[in-house]
């Protein structure tokens, strides 16, 4: 009598070649034993195309969907608000839709705040000042309509893509290379955190069980002057090409001024400490900078 090897359980990450869905396949191994990950990236399906999406759905039959997919450049939203919506609305919905009997878990952002307070916590009002956080605001909302269903909100994350394009560390050091100044905010608050530990962090996160609303940052609040001094050590090309700069001057879509957020509902659930980013920096070799994983923070000195 020959016997049925159960399947491994499986999780579909949307977003895959975007930075946070990079790192959450590349680390699955790690973090995710066991499970069985397929990565859906812009490239091979696009997921305003529903038909297509619920194809593909219907063929991986998941038990877990991580949907990190989205139109996330401010300037972008709003040039096309109607896009915006397209990608990081409707698409949401229709996964979720297509997830109502499993897990979802879908990465919102600290936008969805208007920035006048500061170390928000998951049961503070929403106030979105720009085209990107009304959207995420909304999409927030249509997933959460399903208990089995989660929101993550996370601000900057640092880390390296694959085309060098996707982190705020890249995009400085792209435009420093350039020959351009960097301007950066000394008033101008965030949370930043490595992608390596965003990674683990939501791996944990979709094993425990705890649908709901969660609050992922790092422990320190920066201003975005204060990240790129932390990072001059790291990045020579950017030597000689921080300003620093007031928000007071900021002209184009607006930002709010402070996104940090109180995590202690999330860090409950973690097996780990979730870090500051100068306190991750430090003791780091070049090497492990560049990468941005999470195992150095957890080194034994």
């Amino acid at each position: 009598m020959t016997s049925v090897r159960a399947r491994a359980p499986r999780a579909i990450v949307t977003g895959a070649a975007g930075l946070i869905g990079q790192y959450l396949i590349k680390t699955a191994g790690r973090w995710a034993p066991g499970w069985d990950v397929h990565g859906m990236a812009r490239a091979a399906l696009d997921l305003t195309d529903h038909a297509a999406v619920t194809a593909e759905f219907q063929r991986l039959k998941p038990d877990l969907v991580i949907h990190c997919a989205a139109l996330s450049r401010t300037k972008d939203c709003e040039q096309d608000p109607e896009n915006a919506r397209r990608v990081n609305v409707h698409a949401t919905a229709h996964l979720a839709r297509l997830s109502k009997e499993i897990p979802c878990i879908f990465l919102s952002s600290g936008e969805v705040f208007d920035g006048r307070q500061g170390w928000y916590r998951e049961g503070d009002e929403p106030a979105p000042i720009n085209v990107y956080g009304r959207t995420k605001l909304e999409a927030e909302r249509v997933v959460l309509d399903n208990p089995r269903h989660t929101v993550v909100r996370i601000v900057l994350t640092a880390g390296t893509s694959q085309h060098g394009d996707r982190s705020f560390v890249e995009d400085m050091c792209r435009t420093a290379r350039s020959g351009k100044d960097v301007t950066l905010y000394a008033d101008e608050f965030r949370c930043p955190l490595p992608a390596g530990v965003i990674a683990r962090a939501i791996w944990e996160l979709a094993q425990q069980e705890q649908p709901g609303l969660y609050h992922l940052g790092g422990s320190e609040r920066l201003s975005r002057w204060e990240i790129g001094e932390a990072l001059l050590p790291w990045y020579p090309a950017l030597t000689g090409r921080l300003v620093r700069g007031s928000s007071r001057d900021h002209r184009g879509a607006p930002r709010p001024a402070d996104l940090s957020m109180r995590c202690d509902k999330i860090q409950r659930l973690l097996s780990f400490p979730i870090p500051g980013f100068r306190t991750w920096l430090a003791g780091r070799t070049q090497r492990e900078v560049d990468v941005w994983d999470f195992e150095p923070a957890v080194r034994q000195a």
